[in-house]
Formats: C-alpha cells, sequence, structure tokens
C-alpha cells in the first residue's frame, strides 16, 4: 500500500520526467536548437527567448507540483488539528462539567484548554498552506496561459487541428 509521501515524490518525479524529445521537435519557432541538434541562432535574442520559453514551460509544472505538496501538507495539518480536537471532545464526553468555561472564556481544565489551543494552531496552520495553495495555482494557471501558443498546435504534432462541430436545432 502507498502511502500519501510516496504518491507525492512519484507525482513530483512525474511531472520532471516527461521532457520533449528532441526527435519530435518541429522547427516552427526560432529556438536554440532543432531536431537535428545543429545550431539555428547565434545570437542572444533567440537563447533568451529560447531561455525564457523553457523556464515558463518547465516553471507551469513545477509550481504545479507545489500545488500538489502544499494541499499534502496542509491535509495533515488539519489531521492534526482534527486529532486534538477529538481528545478535546473525549475530555468533554467524560464528565459533566469536563469543559466549563471561565469567566474569560478559557476552559476551566488546563488540558482541555491545551488540547483546543493546540487544535486551533493546527487549524492555522492548515489555512496558511491552503493559501500558498491557492496562490501557487494562480501562477500556475498563469504560467499555462502564458505558454500557449495562440494559432498554434503543439510542436511534436505535424498535423492540423481538426474541427468538430455539432449543430442542435430548435
Amino acid at each position: 500500500m502507498m502511502t500519501r509521501r510516496s504518491i507525492t515524490v512519484l507525482g513530483v518525479l512525474a511531472c520532471g520526467a516527461v521532457p520533449a524529445l528532441r526527435s519530435q521537435a518541429i522547427c516552427r519557432q526560432p529556438s536554440a536548437f532543432c531536431a537535428d541538434s545543429r545550431r539555428l541562432m547565434a545570437d542572444g535574442s533567440g537563447q533568451r527567448a529560447s531561455f525564457q520559453r523553457a523556464v515558463v514551460h518547465g516553471g507551469k509544472w513545477l509550481t504545479a507540483a507545489g500545488v500538489v505538496a502544499l494541499i499534502v501538507v496542509a491535509e495533515r495539518e488539519h489531521s492534526n488539528s482534527r486529532r486534538e480536537w477529538n481528545a478535546l471532545l473525549d475530555i468533554c464526553r467524560s464528565a459533566q462539567d469536563a469543559c466549563a468555561l471561565g469567566a474569560d472564556g478559557r476552559y476551566v481544565r488546563g488540558d482541555a484548554e491545551q488540547l483546543y489551543q493546540r487544535s486551533r494552531a493546527f487549524d492555522r496552520r492548515a489555512n496558511r498552506w491552503l493559501l500558498g495553495a491557492q496562490a501557487s495555482l494562480l501562477a500556475t494557471t498563469a504560467l499555462f496561459i502564458i505558454d500557449l501558443h495562440p494559432g498554434q498546435g503543439p510542436d511534436n504534432i505535424p498535423y492540423p487541428p481538426v474541427k468538430v462541430g455539432m449543430r442542435i436545432p430548435f
């Protein structure tokens, strides 16, 4: 049985293990190398554009893996919070006045108050990890949009796109 950590590691490795094969490259756009590895451009502008495109293309997968990793960490923090909360509920169910609140709004029993505070701390951490995952998801979306090539198909498919449609009469 695979654990969540090993699934996450395999996902990250899978994202990094899918580079474009050189034999599939078609030289539609200026790039530093073509399918036969001949040098196409000698000036730095083509290299810079090619490097920027590679950073965007690879960065979108890196940020997507970051989303997954941040969600996994947030889930772990939430599980810790639930564990502490369930322990607090066990204390509250143990006696009638076990979860009595003082005048300041805190639990009278020290162990109950400690479990409550720890549960809240884990929840706050989980929320922060989820906010990070959302920010990373926004970055991933932006990178996917930036990496689009309007009017072109993928570089490794030599056929033009086929348009399929359907009419529904009313």
